[in-house]
């Protein structure tokens, strides 16, 4: 069965003028003249993007998409008219994303996260209405578990990420600085899933092997400043990533573990290399 809105693999079953056929049991796709070559021939299977034109037929690309149906991406809005925006999301025909799709005005030349779906004839379509494609958590994550992220918005608490193209979580502030954009895309970890369903997630879990890291880049940045930094568990964020390259969260680990082995002094104004 051919999977619309996504990647398949395909067998060439003919060619004609039109171009080729591909087939997927009793059904086919057209892969237009114009992409095709003398390389090309039947029996050999193609990895193609499949959608449905305007006529209602399948119709098969070798161009792979930004996002493909049920992901997000993000797009920038080549032309805006009264039926919405268009947007370039890496095929020769542009996405449209309807005027009742969009959470602002679009306007050309921008960008903006997008989730494609099918509409009600089966041809892709964008919403970058983001709140409404979230769905609620379920059994396919849990705490400690690696996961995709895309950053969608920022708040006074940190950024608000997309999880694995299905959820809504939160990256803290005191962990990210200033060090992401809008429409990021990064691994990450859920941190924890609170009692209200909401996802707090992190860059990090915080190993043996980080807290290694953060001691020895402490150590350095202290040897390299007559064995003093103005830094304490109180410093912004965004002061200790400029300085240190690193989330407060994983500083405040690694002072905690040279202050352990005596090899720092806590002050009031900083931190001090012990002689």
């Amino acid at each position: 069965m051919l999977e619309v809105g996504h990647m398949n693999l395909l067998k060439v079953h003919e060619i004609d003028e039109d171009g080729a056929w591909l087939r997927e049991g009793r059904e086919e796709a057209l892969l237009p003249k114009s992409e095709i070559d003398e390389a090309i021939k039947p029996g050999d299977m193609l990895r193609v993007f499949v959608y449905i034109d305007m006529s209602g037929q399948p119709v098969a690309t070798l161009r792979q998409p930004n996002a493909e149906v049920g992901e997000f991406a993000l797009m920038r809005a080549s032309q805006v008219n009264v039926h919405g925006a268009f947007m370039d999301w890496g095929l020769a025909k542009d996405l449209l994303v309807p005027l009742k799709e969009q959470s602002e005005t679009m306007k050309p030349g921008r960008h903006y996260l997008v989730k494609v779906r099918l509409d009600r004839e089966g041809r892709p379509i964008g919403t970058a209405r983001i709140d409404k494609c979230l769905s609620r958590i379920d059994n396919t994550i849990g705490d400690g578990q690696e996961v995709d992220l895309i950053v969608w918005q920022f708040t006074e608490l940190g950024a608000k990420v997309i999880v694995n193209h299905r959820f809504g979580g939160l990256l803290y502030r005191d962990e990210i600085g200033d060090r992401l954009n809008y429409g990021d895309q990064l691994k990450g970890y859920i941190r924890q899933i609170r009692p209200d369903g909401k996802i707090d997630c992190t860059l990090s879990m915080g190993t043996k092997g980080d807290r290694d890291d953060a001691r020895e880049k402490i150590i350095k940045a202290l040897l390299d400043h007559q064995g003093f930094l103005p830094l304490h568990d109180k410093s912004p964020s965004e002061q200790i990533q400029k300085m240190l390259g690193m989330s407060k969260k994983l500083f405040k680990k690694g002072i905690g573990g040279l202050y352990k082995s005596d090899l720092i002094e806590l002050t009031d104004d900083g931190i001090r290399l012990k002689d």
